[in-house]
């Protein structure tokens, strides 16, 4: 059987995404499950307000589902997309595009959950604070799909971009480099703010009146959180546009690979690290909102010295 390279290309777009599809269940199938069980834990607290809960579990699980969402476009796309290239580098940044959006959407699906389950908990607390619970969590939830958003945006260039006029290697390792970078990074930002986003509702149910200072605090350790997902991006947008010259050896398309797989991984850690710190000062917060910016002081000195581990891994990258 002869197989000719728009026959590759066909087998690296379904191949992609069936990887997008696939991976990018996982995130949003867990965080949904989630917030369905706190949904069911905070009805068995107080029954007589399950409407309320139930609608804020749908809602929840409605905003984790965007991650798996935004894989869904993507594979839909690849299924359907006419190639009219019969260049292998094609073939290489489809199964990249789908390898960036299905990883970054593990996180966001995760940490979506985080909130909605949250915020189901403390209507069954404090009814009375339900609409501000739901704006905190919505507020949360959609900075959590920041870095799946991210991963959408890199995998929908990939699709999309004439890659015909560079030479094949070692061009295909930084295409799939690419990929990897901002897809394997995104995951420990979507986890970490969520974790945030999560202590968040929390909080305001514990003490309503502190959400002004609980919010503030989130969005700021969000931010932070998001950091390594914005360094696998910046990574991913010099492996796309940078011209590398034509080479065959293996140490040349190795570098490339290596630069994406290195800031991948490296974002990872930081991103999850960043989210517990910012998950610690959102809590207390709530509780000491006296001390809310020696909190918030204590939180940026601690995700700084997490984030540099991304730092290392951009420096190698």
């Amino acid at each position: 059987m002869i197989i000719d390279v728009h026959t590759i290309i066909t087998l690296s777009a379904f191949t992609g995404a069936g990887v997008a599809m696939g991976l990018g269940a996982i995130g949003a199938a867990i965080g949904e499950g989630y917030t369905a069980s706190e949904a069911n834990t905070a009805i068995s607290r107080n029954p007589d307000i399950s409407g309320d809960i139930f609608k804020n579990m749908l809602v929840g699980q409605a905003v984790a589902e965007s991650a798996s969402i935004f894989a869904l476009v993507v594979a839909i796309l690849m299924l359907f997309l006419d190639v009219p290239t019969d260049n292998l580098l094609k073939g290489a940044a489809l199964f990249s595009a789908g390898l960036c959006m299905g990883f970054g959407a593990i996180g966001s699906g995760v940490g979506s959950g985080f909130p909605g389950g949250q915020a189901c908990l403390g209507i069954s607390r404090q009814p009375a604070a339900a609409s501000r619970l739901t704006t905190g969590m919505l507020i949360g939830s959609a900075v959590c799909q920041t870095p799946a958003i991210f991963s959408m945006v890199i995998a929908l260039m990939l699709i999309f971009m004439d890659f015909s006029h560079l030479p094949l290697a070692p061009t295909w390792a930084a295409i799939i480099g690419a990929g990897l970078s901002t897809g394997l990074a995104a995951i420990g930002s979507g986890y970490g703010g969520g974790l945030a986003a999560g202590a968040s509702c929390e909080g305001i149910a514990r003490q309503p009146e502190s959400v002004g200072n609980v919010t503030t605090v989130m969005l700021v350790g969000q931010a932070v959180a998001q950091t390594p997902s914005i360094f696998g991006l910046l990574v991913s947008f010099i492996l796309i546009f940078k011209s590398f010259p034509e080479s065959y050896t293996l140490q040349a398309a190795m570098a490339l690979l290596g630069a994406g797989v290195c800031m991948g991984f490296g974002g990872i850690g930081p991103g999850i690290g960043n989210g517990k710190a910012a998950e610690g000062a959102v809590r207390w917060v709530a509780r000491n909102v006296e001390n809310a910016g020696e909190l918030m002081r204590i939180m940026l000195v601690g995700q700084a010295v997490s984030q540099s581990t991304a730092i290392y891994a951009m420096v190698v990258s």
